[in-house]
């Protein structure tokens, strides 16, 4: 896909988006989007997208670092349910709870007992979500091995994207087929009729955001509500105050 174009539909569907957040916020709707995937496989990148025109007040990331001690002794779902959207908002897990079904169960973080009541437990939590009034939307990014492996290799080189590259990272690397092992058995407890997983193929990045942006926008029947043209009022004028000399304010090196 040519840069150009890229940018030409992103641009659409971005102001789309910003369509979106209006209309959540008029309507007190309540959205929650999760991003699931192998690691490199475009989840970051395409939230990115989502959230660069949009407002953070609206439409906000929640990305969880390790549980704490603390965490680890709650029931499991709780560390996610304070991130939940109150009415107007729409949150987007980087990562979510899949975390048990995923990286838990493969790096051994979880005992299997807990792994099969995360099974148990998982389809009812997102029915009791949706029958909340929450909007739940699941996205699974998929890519394949010779493709993350290039990802990796230019992360490697990059010194400005080496930290996207954790020890976990390469751990993963080293147990692709545990991950897939772990993905299918995830997809046949949780891809269900009231709460599938949607499959975005991550191999082009630049389709998959497209492809991924478009596909969350049809997920909401909402309308523009975009306020009309507004002017620019004229500026107070007070020639009777006199600022203080700008040169007795603190300012940057002006380096460039």
């Amino acid at each position: 896909m040519k840069k150009k174009f890229y940018n030409q539909e992103l641009k659409k569907l971005q102001i789309e988006l910003a369509k979106l957040q209006k209309w959540v916020k008029a309507k007190g709707l309540k959205v929650v989007v999760v991003f699931e995937g192998r690691d490199a496989a475009g989840k970051g990148g395409a939230i990115k997208r989502i959230t660069q025109k949009t407002n953070s007040r609206i439409c906000r990331v929640v990305a969880l670092d390790k549980p704490t001690e603390k965490e680890q002794s709650q029931w499991y779902f709780q560390r996610y349910v304070q991130h939940l959207p109150s009415a107007g908002e729409i949150v987007l897990f980087d990562r979510s709870w899949y975390n048990r079904a995923g990286v838990e169960r493969v790096m051994g973080f979880c005992t299997e007992d807990e792994v099969e009541e995360f099974f148990r437990t998982c389809p009812e939590f997102e029915r009791m979500l949706m029958r909340s009034g929450i909007i739940l939307i699941k996205y699974w990014f998929s890519v394949s091995e010779d493709e993350q492996e290039e990802r990796f290799r230019k992360r490697m080189e990059d010194r400005t994207r080496r930290w996207k590259l954790s020890p976990m990272d390469l751990e993963s690397r080293k147990r692709w087929v545990d991950y897939s092992r772990a993905k299918d058995e995830m997809f046949r407890y949780t891809d269900t009729k009231h709460s599938p997983w949607y499959v975005v193929d991550g191999n082009n990045k630049r389709k998959a955001r497209l492809n991924c942006i478009h596909h969350l926008l049809n997920q909401i029947d909402y309308k523009d509500l975009t306020p009309p043209q507004i002017e620019l009022p004229e500026k107070q004028e007070d020639n009777s105050y006199i600022r203080p000399p700008i040169d007795e304010q603190t300012h940057i090196p002006e380096v460039y």
